[in-house]
């Protein structure tokens, strides 16, 4: 899965949100301020050539619609990201994320309690 530019990545997020889209759909959802039509659209025609969209064609419009999920989305990004900067390790994410205090206590223990219940399935 290639990656995605920030701006990419915003306008997929809408895309997910609304499910099918036309163009000026998408830049009614962009905050001010907007960006050009044809840039949008530029952005567009990049996605579904990286493979993220695909589109219906009726008449002159396109309606845009995802062919990768959200969620695998994440999935690919997260594990990238883990093995590019955590080198691989689960365990130095969380270490990461106690030392950056962006865990709170009750994190912490709702994390402990899914490793209790992982362990007591895996037993």
């Amino acid at each position: 899965m290639e990656a995605l530019t920030s701006n990419e990545e915003q306008v997929m997020r809408i895309i997910w949100k609304l499910e099918k889209a036309l163009v000026r759909s998408v830049l009614n959802e962009f905050p001010e301020p907007k960006p050009p039509y044809t840039t949008l659209a530029s952005i567009i025609k990049q996605l579904e050539n990286k493979g993220y969209l695909d589109h219906k064609t009726y008449g002159n419009t396109h309606e845009y619609f995802p062919l990768i999920s959200k969620k695998a989305y994440q999935h690919s990004s997260f594990n990238q990201m883990v093995k590019n900067y955590f080198d691989g390790s689960a365990k130095n994410v969380l270490s990461f994320m106690v030392k950056e205090e962006k865990l709170s206590e009750n994190d912490i223990q709702d994390l402990e309690k899914i490793v209790e219940n992982f362990k007591k399935k895996s037993s």
